[in-house]
């Protein structure tokens, strides 16, 4: 067989190994990024049940902000930042804006529930939770669509397909951000804000959002 064909045949092998290690790393990625965020959101929504429930249960707004300063200092002093009683209040107002846990979806991070528990208007915050899950958002993507008023403008107009057509054109001028650098992501894994990981791990995890 002449060498020129061997050759191809071994660039060809080659490349269809490559093309399939890749797969699998990719898949790595996509199951390491939806465990550790839904973990994060998981434990923030049981977190905020747990003292809402507490907090009813004793009935007392005095009794409440004491219990809630000093769970903050323990867990903050334990687990790093990411745990002060303003953050202990959004987990408990995530909880009362979506209080059935079966309904949240996987698909998102708590960066992206935090951006929802801003829209006030129930259907609104429903859509976008899962117009993003099912349009795979990033939070700078959501963040763009709800300061637009998106889902708003889509209810108001006619002309539904132009709005959605505008709108995703504009979408993708916003870059994604990279899950694992969320400031958000560290303090929950308890990892220094600026934590640089291996540059193999980087490439791995690298663009799930892009």
């Amino acid at each position: 067989m002449p060498k020129e064909v061997i050759h191809i045949e071994e660039s060809l092998n080659t490349e269809t190994l490559y093309n399939s290690v890749k797969q699998i790393l990719q898949s790595a990625r996509q199951t390491a990024y939806k465990a550790v965020n839904f973990a994060m959101v998981t434990a923030y929504w049981q977190i905020g049940k747990m003292i809402t429930e507490d907090e009813l249960k004793n009935k007392r707004a005095e009794y409440g902000k004491a219990v809630l300063r000093n769970l903050a200092e323990r867990l903050t002093e334990e687990f790093g930042k990411g745990f002060d009683e303003r953050e202990l209040r959004k987990m408990c107002q995530f909880y009362r804006l979506f209080p059935i846990g079966d309904t949240l979806r996987p698909e998102l991070s708590w960066s992206h529930y935090r951006r929802l528990l801003g829209v006030e208007n129930e259907d609104a915050r429903k859509w976008y939770m899962n117009e993003a899950a099912e349009q795979v958002w990033s939070t700078r993507q959501l963040d763009r669509q709800i300061s637009t008023l998106y889902y708003e403008r889509l209810q108001l107009s006619a002309d539904k397909i132009s709005v959605k057509q505008e709108a995703d054109a504009k979408l993708q001028a916003v870059a994604p951000e990279m899950f694992i650098h969320d400031p958000v992501v560290l303090e929950f894994l308890n990892l220094p804000n600026g934590f640089l990981m291996p540059r193999s791990c980087r490439k791995v995890l690298r663009g799930k959002q892009a």
